[in-house]
């Protein structure tokens, strides 16, 4: 079945394709980027309200489904495993360019010179920042906010994704859509954190490291919120994340996280995936006792 998240992609690239003015002043890019953002999230609230309107009307069993799937299309917890885990494979089977290849698909850095450390350090980092992205922000604002809350939250985010770049085509006009993320994403990304601390706790891990690091190294980072869970993670690994990585030619340092402690190998991954799996039961905890407090509140 078509995914709602890439409804959504299409419709963010054919407004953008209406919307985008080319060659114009900063300000006209703002406006115009601020104008997408608007627009797309007035259609996608719109959509979501009459599908689930829709469903409902043919029966409270055929609401609830539409509901259940709506909210289950928000979370990405397998997804980002799968995905990661064709990497990790081509890498066991020491195929360096396959694994090349196949990062580039879930990292926006680029990939075609990075050796098998580098990979497995991105690996970790993606894994880690979008457990706050793809995993407990979902969940939080499906707790607040129910199955348009969440979808909402993956408007904002695949946005984000597709237009807040600091290149010469999104500096400006996608400047509104990074700004939005930061702040929807502000406090899921500490929840994100702390979730990774106690599931550091849970497997034995030094979680004690993993908080120090977290509120040591975190707020080092350019953006307000990724530091929080690669940081948590860093820690609990004991390995080092962060430093240099390539974006669209050009070299960016990113501040270190954690200490190097060991080297990152394939178990180093290996224990990534298993602490996001743990803070993902977690979040869904979480998101239960939320939508607990508010029903009573």
């Amino acid at each position: 079945m078509p995914h709602p998240v890439r409804w959504i992609g299409r419709l963010i690239a054919r407004t953008e394709k209406a919307l985008y003015p080319g060659q114009a002043s900063p300000a006209r890019m703002r406006f115009s980027g601020f104008s997408l953002w608007i627009v797309v999230m007035a259609v996608v609230l719109l959509g979501a309200k009459a599908f689930l309107d829709l469903s409902n009307s043919v029966g409270p069993l055929f609401g609830d489904l539409a509901a259940i799937w709506l909210a289950y299309s928000t979370l990405a917890t397998r997804c980002l495993h799968d995905e990661s885990r064709q990497v990790a494979e081509a890498l066991r089977a020491g195929d360096l360019d396959l694994a090349r290849s196949r990062l580039s698909f879930i990292v926006s850095r680029e990939t075609s010179q990075l050796d098998q450390e580098a990979i497995l350090r991105a690996l970790v980092e993606t894994v880690s920042e979008n457990l706050s992205d793809g995993i407990v922000a979902p969940l939080f604002y499906l707790a607040i906010g129910g199955p348009i809350g969440a979808i909402l939250y993956k408007t904002v985010n695949t946005m984000d994704s597709m237009i807040g770049y600091k290149n010469e085509r999104y500096r400006f006009f996608g400047s509104f859509a990074a700004r939005a993320d930061d702040a929807v994403n502000w406090v899921p990304a500490r929840i994100s954190g702390w979730l990774m601390v106690g599931a550091c706790a849970c497997m034995g891990m030094d979680w004690r490291a993993a908080a120090r690091t977290m509120m040591r190294d975190a707020p080092k980072m350019k953006s307000p919120n990724a530091g929080y869970p690669e940081a948590a993670a860093a820690g609990g690994l004991g390995v080092r994340l962060g430093g240099a990585n390539c974006y669209f030619g050009t070299i960016v340092e990113k501040p270190f996280l954690g200490e190097p402690i060991g080297p990152i190998t394939i178990q180093t991954y290996e224990r990534m995936v298993r602490l996001m799996y743990l803070s993902s039961g977690l979040a869904f905890v979480m998101a239960l006792f939320l939508m607990a407090v508010l029903r009573t509140a």
